[in-house]
């Protein structure tokens, strides 16, 4: 085989046939990276040490488990759904890709709703799932096992979305570099029970499409409300951590500053960080609150 055969493979044109949209949905949405590195961030600055046990909850396809894992030897990760084929294919697709580290991921159709027994130090809920729970008491219950669940430094660690765009009817486009278009449908928003019905649809250049693969029949909560059913279900303090902007001027750059305040923008993503318990002395999270007077 000469050097020149193996770089020009020619690989069939992506359809909707040929797709698959498991596949599709971590190419096009998730960035595992970006979330490790932040909860690095924020554990570092609460407790002065790297984060090594995670829990991923509604972790789907458990990409980031996967990620965590194979981003150092020491790391281990839990991820949790009640869905068991999504599940499977995160076995059968994303542990294998990881070599080794999977023997350092568990993965259970569990519901978040009851505590593990096994805790951890960082606890991540992301994609906005939490919004299935449409009564306040039960995401309660739910960030109430959560706290059970963490060790007693740890963080939980949740993202938001929001924005006066966020919540009416629209449509989102938007290509993706491996050769299909991303759809993001919000079909109707109730806005007196705060209903949020989403889905989301792979179109591909030869005109076929994967309509409606995904959908989410959610209650949009805003970060006010999530932080006090947070701080109501035991947790010490809860920090918001705001996406700055990109070159357009819009959010979408990456990168999250703690504020305690923000504007309304027509579509933005935050972070919640819940902290268990007071930080560890010697921490930057130590450092910079006030001393009490008590």
């Amino acid at each position: 085989m000469t050097r020149s055969s193996s770089r020009h493979v020619v690989r069939p044109e992506l359809t909707a046939r040929r797709a698959d949209r498991h596949d599709l949905y971590q190419r096009s949405v998730q960035l595992p990276e970006q979330e490790i590195r932040f909860l690095e961030k924020v554990f570092g600055a609460h407790t002065g040490r790297r984060p090594l046990h995670l829990r991923e909850d509604f972790c789907g396809t458990a990409l980031l488990c996967a990620q965590w894992a194979k981003s150092r030897r020491d790391r281990t990760a839990i991820g949790l759904d009640i869905d068991g084929p999504t599940l499977d294919w995160g076995r059968a697709h994303n542990l294998p890709a990881i070599g080794a580290a999977a023997a350092r991921v568990d993965l259970l159709e569990h519901d978040v709703l009851v505590p593990t027994r096994r805790k951890v130090e960082v606890i991540g809920a992301y994609n906005y799932s939490y919004q299935v729970f449409h009564e306040r008491e039960l995401l309660r219950r739910y960030f109430r096992a959560a706290h059970r669940s963490l060790t007693d430094d740890g963080l939980f660690v949740l993202d938001a979305l929001g924005g006066f765009e966020a919540t009416c009817a629209r449509v989102e486009r938007r290509r993706v570099a491996g050769g299909w278009t991303y759809i993001w449908e919000q079909e109707r928003y109730d806005a007196v029970n705060a209903g949020f019905l989403c889905h989301i649809s792979f179109e591909f250049r030869d005109g076929t499409a994967l309509r409606r693969c995904f959908t989410y029949d959610w209650r949009h909560y805003s970060l006010s409300e999530l932080r006090d059913v947070l701080l109501d279900a035991g947790f010490a303090s809860v920090d918001a951590y705001w996406e700055g902007a990109d070159a357009s001027g819009r959010g979408g750059s990456g990168v999250f500053r703690r504020v305690t305040r923000a504007e309304n923008e027509p579509v933005w993503n935050a972070y919640l960080v819940a902290r268990k318990g007071p930080p560890l002395p010697g921490s930057r999270d130590a450092a910079r609150r006030p001393a009490s007077s008590a």
